[in-house]
């Protein structure tokens, strides 16, 4: 069978001849309107985008033949992931491809930064001199902090190292021995963010990494130190570029990616203050990179429309699911439990035990991988999904233990996430389905509970004795901090117990504080969950 392909962003021409030496028909146009796309990809098995075209649910009800999205590189942004598996399209992408890339980059713009190479050049081109003016810093024996130290944070960690610096590290997920074998030091975050002389992010953008660096949180940087973001747009906050820098807390800022490309016009003012340098996105825009992921994408679609190898796929394992509606809720559960798990372990927890009791145990791998995704989705850079999780797991060094018995317990199916390690304050979490997108924890540490798995709540555990629910209540209502529903356990009457308290707004590390210092109040967790369907 002939299949035809469809180039639509201006990927690298060996990805046309990758395609033809497999047999496959290739059409290259960078050029077609809304209206026009709409028509042509009706014609096409497969279409192959960079960053520029958006493949949105709408596109995606006009592809009526479309079998495979192929992403010549890493982010999928652009790409509307969920609606392409309602539509049982492959998504695919090329997650190493750029790794070299993107790390010497990061590394190039901490040394143009640090000796304001940029400046300069434009000062000598303009005619000018001024030696005094660009006075740098040297990089030798200074600190490099790091946030996120997968595969890219990795390679940066090591050429810098060889440039003299210390390099110290937050990774939630990664081991003391990938650490000491990068000649890294993991320390807590706002530890790193008072040390880092230079500081890079290489996480993905989420609610969490969101804003990391901004006016409100500048107490927290080491004054005079510089930043650098090759990972995502967002992570610093833009708008408070400028100030960090004239009030002080910042020497220099060098930005590869912006929340909005091309940047904004209130952006672009921003970024004309003399000690920032700024790059159009050049992370994976060398030859070496933009060779790779074009044949490695032609090969991996072409590999799929022949099903030989799925490698790449992110979806794959959801189209082979979404039709079975048995599976779909201990997915959603497994997943929800995960993102629960994480948010309870301690730093650097890489040992996890999953144990499946009912009839959801025949499904026990693909739980365990949802489980997974759970855990890693808002550590990890690139995108994580059924297909990858175990891959990235065992690069964090994450270990797992799997168990399962056919015969229901209390429950006729429940999934139990074990926090191996004395240092967990709490040790597992069993949860099951009730109906349609309803989840719960049913059981914690031996204590029956029943907690909705779904928006924000606090969960701690107190003493047994009169007040203390009062005592929290009074704490959260001087804050203005709603009560939406609450779950208690206990064991024996007077003995310790837990209690989980849904609240009706995301919670700073500042409100609670309060609830903390309370007598009696011990192991308080914050955790935030989406809520409905995901």
């Amino acid at each position: 069978m002939s299949f035809n392909i469809l180039i639509l962003d201006n990927v690298h021409p060996l990805v046309e001849d990758a395609f033809k030496e497999r047999g496959i028909n290739v059409t290259r146009n960078h050029d077609l309107s809304g209206e026009e796309l709409h028509n042509e990809i009706k014609k096409y098995e497969g279409i192959v985008v960079r960053s520029s075209t958006t493949v949105s649910a709408d596109l995606l009800k006009s592809a009526e033949n479309l079998k495979i999205v192929g992403r010549a590189g890493v982010g999928v942004d652009n790409i509307d992931i969920p609606a392409a598996t309602a539509s049982g399209v492959l998504v695919m992408n090329t997650p190493d491809g750029n790794t070299i890339s993107t790390a010497e980059h990061t590394c190039g713009m901490i040394l143009a930064i640090a000796r304001n190479i940029p400046q300069s050049v434009n000062k000598v081109k303009a005619g000018g001199w001024d030696r005094k003016k660009y006075m740098g810093t040297e990089v030798h024996s200074k600190t490099l902090g790091i946030i996120g130290l997968g595969k890219i944070g990795a390679e940066v960690a090591q050429r810098m190292h060889e440039f003299g610096m210390t390099i110290k590290a937050y990774d939630p997920f990664a081991s003391v021995e990938k650490a000491d074998r990068l000649n890294v030091e993991l320390m807590e975050l706002d530890e790193l963010l008072g040390e880092a002389d230079f500081l890079t992010v290489h996480t993905p953008l989420t609610e969490k990494t969101k804003g990391l660096v901004s006016m409100e949180k500048a107490d927290k940087l080491k004054k005079g130190m510089f930043l650098v973001n090759c990972a995502r747009g967002g992570i610093y906050k833009e708008e408070d570029l400028g100030k960090l820098i004239d009030e002080g807390y910042v020497a220099g800022i060098a930005l590869d990616v912006y929340s909005q490309e091309p940047p904004s016009e209130e952006l672009c003012e921003i970024l004309k203050h003399p000690n920032i340098i700024s790059t159009p996105h050049l992370g994976a825009s060398t030859e070496e990179a933009q060779e790779k992921v074009a044949v490695q994408i032609a090969h991996q679609m072409a590999d799929a429309l022949e099903e030989k190898s799925f490698k790449g796929s992110l979806n794959g394992k959801s189209i082979s699911l979404i039709t079975n509606k048995e599976v779909q809720p201990y997915l959603k559960l497994a997943e929800k439990l995960g993102k629960v798990a994480i948010q309870l372990a301690p730093e650097h927890a890489n040992n996890f035990s999953f144990e499946y009791s009912g009839a959801c145990a025949q499904y026990s791998d693909v739980l365990t991988d949802s489980i997974l995704k759970g855990i890693l989705t808002e550590h990890v850079s690139e995108a994580v999904n059924l297909i990858n999780a175990r891959h990235y797991a065992e690069d964090r060094g994450i270990k797992i233990r799997e168990t399962k018995a056919a015969e229901a317990k209390t429950f006729n199916d429940l999934i139990t996430v074990n926090l191996d390690g004395d240092a967990a304050e709490y040790q597992e979490i069993s949860g099951s389905v009730f109906g349609d997108d309803d989840f719960r924890i049913v059981k914690i540490d031996g204590y029956g509970i029943e907690l909705r798995l779904e928006g924000d709540i606090v969960m701690y555990q107190n003493e047994d004795k009169p007040g203390m629910l009062a005592s929290v209540s009074s704490a959260m209502a001087k804050q203005d901090i709603n009560i939406g529903s609450l779950s208690l356990g206990r064991t024996n009457k007077g003995s310790n117990a837990i209690t989980a308290v849904s609240v009706d707004k995301k919670l700073s590390k500042e409100e609670l504080e309060p609830i903390y210092a309370l007598d009696g109040i011990k192991a308080l967790k914050y955790i935030s969950l989406p809520n409905g369907e995901e």
